[in-house]
């Protein structure tokens, strides 16, 4: 990934110089950065949705009963929607405030990041990138596969809120060597 900025020192305004973002608590420069493709963010939407189902199954299970999980119904009650609706909203956003990520994407060492900019979403990002998650996977999940195709890996929901999804470059912390 390569973010450019303008300058103005009194020569050329066009002139371009790379900056370093910060990172996972230290600055580097962009190109330690790559964009996060569709398989790595599967597999931390599956954490999510894992550590989501922990916390929300025993609080439904104990406000509804077991019968909760054979209802036909849209909502079950208040709690339902607090539990199914609001309180993931505002986990999720309230991790990418505070952390650039969730914790799914803190496992594969991903960082929700403006894409214009590199810095950290702000509250209207945020919000607006969680919406777009349901316009993008409307038309049979396309603006979420969308990623595995786009060059910059942004699904539908990236782009709406200008967002990418970014790690750093060669995360091992060394190479694989074998004695012969």
């Amino acid at each position: 990934m390569v973010i450019r900025c303008r300058y103005n020192v009194g020569q050329q305004a066009s002139q371009r110089s790379t900056f370093n973002h910060h990172y996972q608590g230290e600055y580097m420069q962009v190109d330690e950065l790559e964009y996060v493709g569709f398989w790595a963010r599967v597999g931390a939407s599956l954490i999510d949705t894992g550590l989501l189902g922990v916390i929300i199954w025993p609080i439904l299970t104990a406000f509804y009963g077991e019968s909760y999980w054979s209802s036909q119904k849209m909502l079950q009650g208040p709690m339902d929607f607090i539990m199914s609706w609001l309180f993931p909203a505002v986990a999720v956003i309230i991790f990418w405030l505070t952390k650039q990520a969730t914790p799914g994407k803190m496992a594969i060492s991903a960082k929700v990041v403006d894409a214009r900019t590199g810095q950290s979403l702000t509250t209207g990002q945020s919000i607006g990138r969680y919406l777009s998650y349901f316009l993008a996977g409307l038309p049979l999940g396309l603006g979420i596969l969308w990623v595995a195709f786009d060059r910059r890996k942004q699904g539908w929901h990236d782009k709406l809120a200008g967002t990418v999804v970014v790690r750093q470059k060669n995360r091992h912390p060394e190479p694989v060597t074998f004695e012969r």
